[in-house]
């Protein structure tokens, strides 16, 4: 083989190797087709908006923390969103069946009149699950997707255990306090002293 062939050889190959370097990768794809497929069944679950950024100092914990909206898949930067009033935020899966049963607590409670706002945070678990589950639970409660994964930014900073669900009181000030008693909620009574304890 002459030099000249080898140089061309080399040249080809290069060539190749820039055209597949530059092609689209399949993984933009997937990943725009869930978001997309979640549109039915984000309008069977009719969840209320996720709370928007307020002008008040973010919630020190959670800074810079994000999240997509379970609804609508906004970005939920949820420091902001949490920060200037009490929120009661309540983590769960949809695998979780403690979980199942206090999710219709807490929208019980949200409707009750001097209810804090409830966030619910969903975690390892599939999105288009947690959408599922909540139409048929009729909660529609306003919820951020953490990820399906072990580790989602939310759950990392509040420093969730591994049992769900989870609840935290997110006090007006920006102090973040995990609710161990009781650590699932069986009726409203007990959403609002756990709320008035941790205040």
């Amino acid at each position: 083989m002459t030099t000249v062939t080898k140089w061309a050889l080399a040249a080809a190959v290069l060539v190749v190797a820039l055209i597949v370097a530059l092609l689209p990768r399949g993984g933009n794809d997937s990943d725009a087709k869930p978001s997309a497929n979640l549109a039915p069944a984000r309008s069977a679950a009719a969840l209320q908006p996720c709370p928007a950024a307020g002008p008040a100092q973010p919630v020190k914990q959670l800074d810079g923390v994000k999240a997509d909206c379970l609804g609508d898949g906004a970005s939920v930067d949820v420091g902001k969103a949490l920060a200037g009033a009490p929120v009661l935020v309540n983590v769960w899966a949809s695998w979780c069946e403690p979980c199942r049963t206090e999710l219709p607590v807490l929208q019980e409670y949200a409707k009750q009149p001097g209810a804090v706002r409830v966030l619910g945070v969903q975690v390892q678990s599939p999105a288009e699950d947690g959408l599922n589950l909540l139409a048929k639970l009729g909660v529609h409660l306003p919820s951020v997707f953490d990820g399906d994964g072990p580790n989602g930014p939310v759950r990392t900073a509040l420093k969730v255990p591994s049992s769900l669900p989870a609840s935290y009181l997110v006090t007006a000030a920006g102090e973040v306090r995990f609710i161990a008693n009781p650590r699932t909620f069986g009726n409203t009574d007990q959403v609002r002293a756990a709320v008035e304890g941790a205040s």
